[in-house]
């Protein structure tokens, strides 16, 4: 039975908290000239106004829609996978409403064709197979929420939480997949952005009951005033399947600001291990109104 890789989401969460132990430490030894990191009215500013969407990477935003206004996001995945049919995924719809400062609804709707595993971050982990080798057709419909759960203070990280369920609208599999997320991070004194994320899901394969964690994280950095650019590691990983699987990818990214509420963007990824995809690219673009 094929295990998953020893860089499982455990490696991924003793990684995540040795990169916040670094930081701290290194505020004993601040150099002359450096902001001081204490204080964090005068290192971490507040965003700017403008649209962050949650299809710029795998992992999600941190940050909500706001009240009363809406954001939709769409995008495009090829996927070459290694051993399955090449897959396309489209249009990867998401509609985020928001319902309050710190809530928002989410609804979109996917169409999925041939074999491999999704790397959209809008959706839920899958690990999939073709039936009989042939290729696979599904539609899946996405209805949730998300919800702010704290603001950054200092080192306390800003923070949301994400559940949805995806019910399929096509395709052989009838089984509506319940997918929960928490993602966190911080904005840097050099307006960096660092986000991580785990999402678990609870699958099932002819009968073969599992379940599916999807650790992530994400080094954002601006590039002049309306470019930005990522370096990304994620995962997917089986648990209690009957053959283990877990794939990783690394994956760079670059986004464009049209206006303050247009953006687009492409990333790209490549397999790190024999149960990933050869590689992936993802075109799309979000509107806020």
């Amino acid at each position: 039975m094929h295990r998953c890789t020893p860089f499982s989401w455990t490696g991924w969460l003793a990684i995540v908290l040795l990169m916040g132990s670094e930081v701290a430490h290194a505020q004993e030894k601040e150099p002359l000239g450096v902001p001081s990191l204490r204080e964090p009215s005068e290192v971490f500013g507040e965003q700017e106004d403008e649209i962050e969407t949650d299809r710029d990477s795998f992992t999600p935003a941190t940050t909500l829609v706001g009240r009363g206004r809406v954001m939709v996001e769409s995008s495009y995945s090829f996927i070459d996978n290694r051993i399955e049919n090449d897959s396309h995924s489209f249009p990867e719809l998401l509609t985020r409403i928001g319902l309050k400062e710190n809530v928002e609804l989410r609804l979109g709707w996917n169409y999925e064709i041939g074999g491999g595993e999704a790397v959209s971050g809008s959706g839920s982990p899958g690990e999939e197979e073709p039936l009989g080798g042939g290729k696979e057709e599904e539609g899946n419909l996405l209805y949730g929420l998300k919800v702010s759960l704290t603001a950054q203070d200092r080192w306390l990280p800003r923070s949301a939480l994400i559940v949805h369920a995806n019910t399929p609208t096509a395709g052989p599999d009838t089984t509506t997949q319940f997918t929960s997320g928490y993602v966190f991070g911080w904005t840097l004194p050099n307006e960096w952005v660092l986000d991580s994320a785990i999402r678990y899901s609870a699958a099932s394969e002819e009968g073969d009951h599992f379940n599916l964690w999807a650790p992530s994280v994400v080094l954002k950095v601006p590039l002049y005033e309306k470019w930005k650019t990522h370096i990304e590691y994620f995962g997917i990983f089986s648990d209690q399947r009957e053959n283990e699987r877990g794939s990783q990818y690394i994956s760079p990214g670059i986004h464009y600001l049209v206006t303050r509420d247009f953006e687009v963007g492409i990333r790209t990824g490549w397999g790190l291990n024999k149960d990933s995809a050869n590689f992936f690219s993802n075109i799309g673009a979000g509107v806020r109104f």
